[in-house]
């Protein structure tokens, strides 16, 4: 299996289930599209109307607002977001686990890809765990090793000691430049904070499998032996991989940050 390298509110989302993701990602070539035939433009369509918001974040009240610090503009948030990271986990682990470029842009685009087939490496804002992916010989072929669950701990043990509370605060402060992300990434018409709910449920939804869980190899890397579970989202089968019992514990502190996040918009 190759090796390759994957905080605001997605903090969570991203350090437990991130974390696990970097032994599995297969590179696979960019198609080549065929030949552009020439053809006169057709009409143009007719404006699409916004979808509706699900959950639209309530602003602060103009008294906090007027107190809080102006926001940095999304290019230049990333001091904003490291000090931030270092006050809640110091600067050592913050070195150690993050990157340290294009912090809200990553994480942005990682929340928007979790629910989806795939999840690109190259846009996580989390480092891999260390050390290399760990199986084990099953009575029918490889398995997950147990002793694999042990790399992910230390991220997950940083996700579980989250304030919760604090850190949907800061998201809130924040959003203008989450929004300003996801419009960026090419949602102009999209709400960032219904997309991260619908990431957070799907990850909520993952199932819970015992081991041993089956692996084949059909090429270099690993792949689930069942067709099932290898057809989840990229988000579902990182919970899986990283163990149940990690699992459950980011599980956990989703739901406590889904019902801070939905508190704040006035909706379910």
């Amino acid at each position: 299996m190759k090796k390759k390298t994957s905080a605001g509110l997605a903090l969570v989302v991203i350090l437990g289930a991130g974390a696990a993701y970097y032994y599995w990602q297969e590179e696979r070539p960019a198609p080549v599209a065929p030949p552009v035939p020439v053809v006169a433009p057709p009409p143009p369509a007719p404006a699409a109307a916004a979808p509706a918001i699900r959950h639209p974040i309530q602003a602060a009240p103009a008294s906090t607002a007027a107190a809080a610090p102006p926001l940095p503009t999304l290019a230049k948030s990333d001091a904003a977001m490291l000090g931030e990271l270092a006050a809640w986990f110091g600067e050592r682990p913050l070195a150690t686990l993050f990157y340290s470029d294009r912090i809200i842009t990553r994480i942005v685009a990682t929340i928007d890809n979790l629910p989806r087939p795939m999840a690109p490496v190259g846009m996580m804002p989390v480092k891999p765990a260390p050390g290399a992916f760990i199986t084990a010989a099953g009575s029918d072929g490889p398995v997950i090793s147990p002793d694999n669950w042990a790399r992910y701990a230390p991220y997950v043990a940083l996700a579980q000691a989250v304030d919760a509370k604090k850190l949907v605060d800061f998201y809130v402060r924040f959003y203008p430049l989450f929004q300003q992300a996801y419009e960026e990434l090419g949602y102009p018409k999209g709400y960032f904070n219904d997309r991260l709910i619908e990431t957070i449920d799907d990850l909520l939804a993952a199932p819970e499998i015992s081991d041993p869980i089956k692996l084949v190899q059909p090429k270099v890397l690993y792949q689930f032996a069942d067709p099932k579970l290898e057809a989840l989202s990229a988000g579902q089968k990182i919970m899986i991989r990283m163990g149940a019992a990690n699992a459950a514990k980011v599980k956990a502190k989703l739901a406590e940050i889904r019902a801070l996040v939905v508190a704040r918009t006035g909706r379910r």
